[in-house]
């Protein structure tokens, strides 16, 4: 099962320009945003679930709130700006980091810095519900398969785009300008632990 598949697929044809209208901005400068904070989330998450408790937690929160059907209403997700859980969601995942987190995406992406809340608002809860169809098709059994679903994920999906910088900046934990060894290495811990 493909995290990212699963994305590309729910922000497919019209859904960029159905954001970009929701937030008020020009659909190239929402696209790049949309690239920089996919991959930027999900390692963000991939971080969390890299110790026992952060996992357990988001595992109890897909399996309480997030069952996937959030990708069957896209349109009326976005129309209510990610119904209301975006911001709780995003307060889970990036913490402290979300100010850091907006103005690189800003930067990267030329997106007005105060469109990138509200986008993020709207991507939090899409990012959750791929995760919970994920769960939902048997792709996440345990907190093992969430961290390395999630780190393969992002990398997959930050691979290539200029844009990774983003990522590193806010996960990069050793300060080497690479945030991709801090999240593998923190997978390689969680699953050499339980192999």
């Amino acid at each position: 099962m493909d995290i990212s598949g699963l994305l590309n697929d729910a922000l497919s044809g019209d859904t960029v320009s159905q954001i970009s209208q929701t937030i008020g901005a020009d659909e190239g400068s929402t696209s790049n945003a949309i690239q920089a904070a996919l991959p930027m989330l999900l390692g963000a998450m991939a971080n969390n679930s890299a110790n026992e408790s952060g996992a357990s937690s988001l595992l109890g929160a897909l399996d309480r709130d997030h069952d996937g059907s959030a990708l069957d209403d896209i349109a009326g997700l976005i129309g209510s700006m990610g119904g209301g859980s975006g911001a709780g969601i995003l307060g889970h995942i990036l913490g402290g980091q979300q100010n850091t987190a907006e103005s690189h995406i800003s930067q990267a992406s030329g997106l007005d810095l105060g469109k990138v809340g509200p986008l993020l608002a709207i991507l939090a809860p899409i990012v959750m519900g791929a995760l919970g169809r994920a769960r939902q098709q048997g792709a996440i059994g345990g907190a093992g398969d969430l961290a390395g679903l999630l780190g393969g994920s992002a990398q997959q999906m930050g691979s290539g785009s200029p844009l990774m910088g983003v990522l590193n900046s806010v996960l990069d934990r050793d300060g080497d300008g690479s945030a991709v060894d801090d999240v593998v290495g923190m997978l390689g811990g969680l699953l050499g632990g339980r192999r």
